[in-house]
């Protein structure tokens, strides 16, 4: 651990973080968390098709980095991308709709669950292709240090992505040209049914930035308060000038790699454990223990949340699907490319 690292965590006893940030951090995972659970429950009823995966479990490691960046600082993920739109600021109603495949959804109806995005708020995706928006991330950053902007990318990726050629091509040149890149491997300890020690010598994935020269650390990712901090300190580097962090952000999904996945690849004492680590739970606790809030207070928030996606839900319904003619739309940029046959 570093030295401005060992000092922070010094810190985390006392009161750093006041009433609007844990209010603040509560209300965001628990909209990824009932957002999750309802999304799961519509799938059931096949009215989400396609592929879905759910964030259950992992919502303290978007809601800590959210609030140490800021708002036009770009990110870019894999496919289990719903909290991270969520945090972004995309609405729910815009989610919710995406995953139905309707007009009205942040991709237009396009995207599904795995490709949310939406430029408004610099979210650029949701990709489908394993580590394939590693490069993307350094591309992003590229574009960001062109621009003399001062903002940067958070690159997320699954513990799984790690072990693609892609993100060593990317963290080579990221760090040759010191790029405003935060790389964010979101350790849940399985990429897809196979746990990170049958499928790689290395399980402390953070020490691989070791031979590029990128600073890196792991953070506890059932633990929002640890995950902001870590992104605070990764953010001031990349925004000194001084080229990407990395950050392996250890967590844990309570679902299966998809909806479509039992998970009896794992006991159910381990989920169990990590269930007792909940991070929802904890911010919940500390609010509690603090006394930052009453229960008024906070029985408003899990209302305002339950109508948010009630909401969402109704919006995504009375929606319209695409027209058959958006099938040949934003294809290519040019709207009369020629290659484009009605």
């Amino acid at each position: 651990m570093s030295t401005a690292a060992a000092k922070q965590k010094m810190k985390s006893g006392k009161n750093e973080f006041g009433k609007k940030t844990y209010l603040r951090w509560y209300e965001s995972m628990l909209l990824m968390r009932r957002f999750e659970e309802k999304a799961g429950q519509l799938y059931g009823l096949q009215k989400i098709r396609g592929f879905c995966h759910l964030y259950i479990g992992q919502e303290a490691v978007v809601a800590g980095a959210i609030s140490a960046l800021d708002p036009e600082d770009a990110m870019v993920t894999a496919y289990r991308d719903h909290a991270h739109a969520i945090g972004k600021g995309v609405p729910a109603r815009a989610v919710m709709a995406e995953l139905f495949g309707k007009a009205t959804g942040c991709s237009k109806g396009k995207g599904g669950s795995m490709h949310l995005f939406s430029k408004e708020h610099r979210f650029f995706g949701g990709h489908g292709i394993v580590g394939g928006q590693i490069p993307l991330g350094a591309g992003i950053a590229f574009a960001e240090q062109y621009r003399a902007s001062g903002k940067l990318c958070a690159c997320y990726m699954g513990d799984g992505a790690v072990r693609q050629g892609a993100l060593h091509e990317a963290f080579n040149m990221s760090m040759l040209w010191k790029l405003p890149v935060i790389y964010i491997i979101e350790n849940n300890h399985y990429a897809m049914g196979t746990s990170v020690a049958r499928t790689s010598n290395v399980t402390e994935l953070y020490t691989i930035g070791e031979a590029y020269d990128m600073p890196a650390e792991p953070v506890d990712g059932m633990n929002v308060e640890e995950v902001h901090r870590a992104m605070k300190r990764a953010a001031d580097h990349v925004r000194g000038g001084k080229g990407p962090y990395l950050l392996e952000v250890n967590t844990y999904r309570y679902k299966g790699h998809s909806m479509s996945d039992p998970a009896k690849y794992r006991s159910k004492q381990e989920v169990e454990d990590f269930k007792s680590k909940d991070p929802l739970n904890k911010v919940l606790e500390t609010i509690r223990k603090r006394k930052l809030a009453s229960e008024k207070e906070i029985e408003g928030i899990v209302s305002k949340v339950a109508d948010t996606v009630k909401d969402s839900v109704k919006f995504a319904e009375e929606s319209e699907y695409p027209d058959a003619s958006e099938l040949y739309k934003d294809v290519y940029k040019q709207d009369d490319y020629p290659f484009i046959r009605d």
